[in-house]
């Protein structure tokens, strides 16, 4: 899901006033009705005690990691919890708010008891009063929905709604203006584009309905034939584009193509009707993966699709006659 945000305000300060009395390090001193009111709002308050690491929480962050309230539970069981990239985050930044005092903040993802996945956003701060031993204490507030929200507003951004692949505006921001803005796609060993036969015959005569039929199989049996491609993008109304890492060689690569076009003439059935589709291929290889001219690639590509179809439309039209 969406990438790990980290945040730490680490300045060495003196912690003169004592924690929240629904703060304490024992479960008892929560105020019920503070206890429930975090919960309903899907937060909960956590504090450790940097003596034994003893945990104590209350109920919302038992509820985010979907355990039982009330229950005792060990830090490293807890972190078991946590993904990998967020488990290492989070060490981090503890071990730095311990080291120098301070807070933190993190958006972490943990896998719970029932194997859901939920998000959470992490709030610390490092409480070393003299005379007592030193304590991490914050919120933890349960953030999987504005996280789900925020992927698929970031997907309708960079996905075609109808096939699901990489939008135009993807395929021009990490390959044909990648080095511009620093996102080119690395390692580039082939640009595959793909153009659908007669397209305009099925969308006109089976209407609109049959033609994004044939657009989403299509697509389907592309991402299935490539799935370890760098980049699957829709760029035209029939128009896709694959761009391909460095780690097969030129005539294997080719070899690929040539099996998926003659797959991809299994029929479709839509709607009790059977129909098959068929799409014509270019191709332009980089003479290096790691420094190549995104355009004069694509018009190389463009120019090989081009003379693809012309070849296939006089084959056509020597049959015929």
């Amino acid at each position: 899901m969406s990438t790990l945000i980290q945040q730490a305000d680490l300045s060495s300060r003196a912690q003169t006033a004592p924690p929240p009395t629904w703060l304490g390090s024992q479960p008892g001193r929560v105020d019920p009705l503070v206890d429930r009111a975090l919960a309903l709002a899907k937060v909960g308050a956590w504090s450790c005690n940097l003596s034994d690491n003893g945990l104590s929480w209350t109920s919302g962050v038992y509820d985010i990691f979907g355990l039982p309230r009330e229950t005792a539970v060990d830090r490293r069981q807890a972190l078991d919890m946590y993904t990998d990239e967020s488990r290492d985050a989070l060490e981090r930044l503890r071990t730095d708010a311990i080291a120098r005092g301070g807070i933190f903040t993190l958006d972490a993802q943990v896998k719970r008891a029932d194997g859901a996945m939920r998000w959470m956003r992490i709030h610390g701060e490092m409480i070393h009063r003299v005379g007592e031993a030193p304590i991490l204490q914050g919120v933890k507030q349960d953030v999987t929905e504005e996280k789900q929200r925020s992927e698929a507003l970031r997907r309708l951004a960079e996905n075609d709604a109808l096939t699901g692949l990489a939008n135009r505006a993807i395929y021009e921001s990490k390959f044909l203006n990648g080095r511009r803005n620093g996102s080119a796609v690395g390692g580039v060993g082939a640009l595959v584009l793909f153009d659908l036969d007669d397209f305009k015959t099925i969308n006109d005569g089976r209407g609109h309905l049959a033609g994004d039929a044939c657009l989403k199989v299509f697509a389907e049996r592309l991402s299935a034939v490539f799935p370890e491609a760098l980049l699957t993008a829709r760029i035209g109304g029939d128009e896709f584009a694959v761009i391909l890492g460095n780690d097969e060689p030129a005539d294997l690569i080719e070899a690929r193509i040539s099996r998926f076009l003659n797959r991809l003439r299994a029929p479709i059935l839509w709607q009790g009707h059977m129909f098959t589709i068929s799409a014509s291929s270019g191709i332009a290889f980089p003479s290096d993966p790691h420094s190549y001219d995104a355009e004069e690639l694509f018009i190389s590509a463009d120019a090989a699709l081009y003379a693809t179809k012309k070849r296939r439309r006089r084959a056509r039209v020597s049959d015929r006659s």
